[in-house]
């Protein structure tokens, strides 16, 4: 597997018909809004294809993709568990995707399956809207899968940044995101996902607070008690259904601001878009599909 730039060759343009299919792979996927984004730019720019989601179990990850290079499918989006585990299936990885070992986004270029992580991008512009100085930034962050990568090479660009406290169950997991936050020159603080008094005195010493996992999804309570979120922190939620988490309901109680999981999915969506298309991503198209005539939640 090789590293390669991030800038795939451009697309001759909507004028050529030609039919494409694109999904996305994960489990759950039920909840997924990608094919209803993705479906409405593809029609708005006269492009002929369509985008489907997958139900994809950890065990039937590697023939998955084998089936997908079997039809060649133009591209795909990876979401829960396989982010990292999908890495070693694939022929290339840009630069980010290599240094975060994680891929959410997958182009066939040339019968080749190249691994992008528009996560990125698309957890760090949200942030980027709410945060100015990153000077002494504490930092809390849920979960230590390829979403919680993402986000630490995201934050890596960011100067200043005081500490990246990071929960999680599983110990290896743990182990390998904190050695590339530190790699990556981030004091990354490793702390068990079942210390909740550890966990309530670091909430309320954070500035930003990362949910990272999918607890929230289902309608799980969130760990973070309401009375541990300071009220000048910002509370990010990367699960977008339902719009109003447990751990975003408590935000708003104590007056922080709050960064709802659509963003990311918007902001990572687009990336995707461009990769696969060499164009331009029709953005408030991608947003209108998602949020119909009821416009964007507040």
């Amino acid at each position: 597997m090789s590293g390669i730039g991030t800038n795939p060759s451009p697309s001759k343009g909507a004028d050529v018909i030609t039919s494409k299919a694109f999904c996305i792979i994960g489990n759950p996927i039920e909840q997924s809004l990608s094919p209803l984004m993705q479906n409405a730019a593809f029609k708005h720019v006269n492009l002929n294809y369509s985008y489907i989601a997958f139900k994809v179990p950890a065990d039937e990850l590697q023939g998955a993709v084998e089936s997908m290079r079997k039809i060649s499918i133009a591209g795909f989006n990876v979401t829960i568990p396989h982010k990292v585990e999908i890495v070693k299936l694939l022929d290339k990885l840009s630069n980010e995707a290599m240094i975060a070992g994680s891929v959410n986004t997958v182009s066939n270029e040339n019968g080749l399956l190249v691994g992008y992580n528009t996560d990125i991008d698309g957890i760090l512009e949200p942030i980027e809207k709410r945060i100015s100085s990153f000077e002494g930034l504490n930092v809390l962050i849920l979960g230590a899968g390829g979403s919680c990568r993402a986000a630490l090479v995201g934050l890596a660009r960011k100067k200043g940044i005081n500490s990246i406290s990071i929960f999680n169950r599983d110990q290896t997991k743990l182990n390998n995101v904190i050695t590339l936050g530190r790699e990556l020159k981030l004091n990354c603080i490793p702390f068990r996902f079942e210390d909740t008094a550890k966990l309530s005195q670091v909430s309320k010493n954070s500035g930003l607070i990362l949910n990272t996992t999918s607890i929230g999804l289902q309608g799980e309570k969130s760990p973070i008690e309401l009375d541990f979120i300071r009220k000048d922190a910002i509370v990010f939620d990367i699960v977008y259904k339902p719009i109003n988490t447990d751990l975003l309901e408590k935000a708003k109680k104590t007056g922080a601001k709050i960064i709802f999981g659509y963003e990311m999915l918007l902001s990572q969506g687009y990336k995707a878009f461009e990769i696969w298309t060499g164009m331009k991503a029709p953005r408030e198209v991608m947003k209108q599909a998602l949020f119909g005539i009821f416009g964007e939640p507040k």
